[in-house]
């Protein structure tokens, strides 16, 4: 499914980042660091038109030769980010959505332990095993 998910904070640096072929870290990485200006235009757009501010899922971002990138934004500014393969045509937006749904009811579990502290790195292995299983759904 996904290649990379990622968790950035309000104020646009990684809590968490996963790749699943570790050798291209770096690139989604970089992927994911881009993908920031397209979601601030979006959350922009979006305070614009009072009709669409419950909608938290931003959609495609961008698509590239290999790769689409999907957001989604959190009611306090949390922005997730999935990459995926553009070959993998069998994924719909409705399947996309419920990964983010995943990922969301994964990070407000996360958030609800009272030993994490939020704005740190994230560190759960509950919180990786959530996200490693959205990953690995072939």
């Amino acid at each position: 499914m996904a290649v990379c998910v990622a968790v950035i904070a309000k104020e646009n640096y990684p809590l968490y980042i996963k790749t699943i072929p570790t050798d291209n870290e770096l690139k989604f990485q970089y992927t994911v660091h881009t993908s920031l200006d397209v979601v601030e235009e979006k959350i922009s757009s979006v305070g614009k038109n009072t009709n669409d501010l419950r909608e938290l899922y931003l959609g495609l971002l961008y698509p590239t030769e290999d790769y689409k990138v999907y957001g989604y934004v959190t009611n306090t500014k949390v922005k997730f980010v999935i990459v995926v393969e553009s070959s993998n045509t069998s994924l719909r937006d409705n399947e996309i959505r419920g990964m983010f749904r995943k990922l969301h009811n994964g990070y407000v579990d996360m958030l609800c332990n009272p030993f994490y502290t939020p704005g740190e790195n994230i560190t759960s292995r509950l919180f990786d095993n959530t996200v490693l299983s959205m990953m690995q759904q072939d």
